[in-house]
């Protein structure tokens, strides 16, 4: 067990940046997780820390049952923990984590393709929803928020351990997918329950959804090999793109059954 208690400890830096810069994570290698239940589900899928950051009342708590996860475990007096957190309750606990190897895009996998979305409790609530059902592979558009940011992995909630995860990919990206294409759209195309009844919905797809504002982009949309509308019966202009994501997804993951 390593005691730390300088906020000018190079290592403290460090861990603050990876959580509070949204994109620290890119140029270090190594991500942070933050908090009991986050870093217990990352275990859980056989994610090991590089290190281990207790806070001292929680290393009181339950230290042994974090110290065998590595040889670097880090113990912080509770107000030097609290200000490495980006969050307004701040957790106690936190892992350094090495961001995983960049794999190749999966051509037949189904896919979920985020296209420029800016708000991160939108992006780690549509990973959540891409793991519920199903979806093994999920690719950002460059200009999507940072998949790997503190904001993501909590919204994400664990998610992130069991999909296969591609930044900064292109249109041609998507062109090469070897899946139908479906996009959302708030006037084109058939409506989704439509498409249920008369089983035309894929199980085996890509799903792009698009910018908060903008919707998805032109070139996605003339990729699209179906574009699809939700109802929604009670009047409202648009669905927030997490709440249509879980609707489209759900929809075609049980397409079949």
């Amino acid at each position: 067990m390593n005691m730390i208690t300088s906020r000018d400890n190079p290592q403290v830096k460090a861990w603050r940046r990876l959580a509070q810069d949204t994109t620290a994570y890119r140029k270090a290698g190594q991500f942070w997780l933050e908090g009991d239940h986050l870093c217990r589900a990352a275990v859980e899928r056989g994610v090991r820390p590089l290190q281990v950051v207790l806070c001292a009342s929680f290393y009181e708590e339950q230290g042994p049952r974090w110290a065998g996860l590595t040889d670097q475990l880090f113990v912080l007096p509770d107000a030097l923990f609290a200000s490495l957190s980006g969050l307004e309750s701040p957790a106690r606990m936190g892992f350094v984590v090495p961001l995983p190897v960049a794999k190749p895009l999966v051509p037949d996998a189904t896919t979920v393709v985020l296209d420029r979305l800016q708000d991160a409790g939108n992006v780690g609530a549509i990973l959540r929803c891409a793991s519920a059902f199903g979806y093994r592979q999920v690719l950002a558009i460059k200009g999507t928020a940072a998949l790997w940011s503190p904001k993501v992995l909590r919204a994400g909630m664990g998610a992130h351990f069991g999909l296969h995860l591609i930044e900064s990919v292109s249109e041609a990206d998507v062109a090469a997918l070897q899946v139908p294409v479906l996009t959302t759209s708030s006037h084109e195309g058939p409506f989704l329950h439509e498409l249920l009844q008369c089983s035309a919905l894929p199980q085996q797809c890509a799903w792009v959804f698009g910018h908060e504002g903008q919707g998805v982009s032109s070139q996605l949309m003339a990729l699209s090999g179906q574009k699809v509308r939700i109802a929604q019966p009670g009047g409202e202009e648009s669905l927030n793109v997490a709440t249509a994501a879980a609707i489209c997804l759900h929809a075609s993951a049980t397409a079949a059954h």
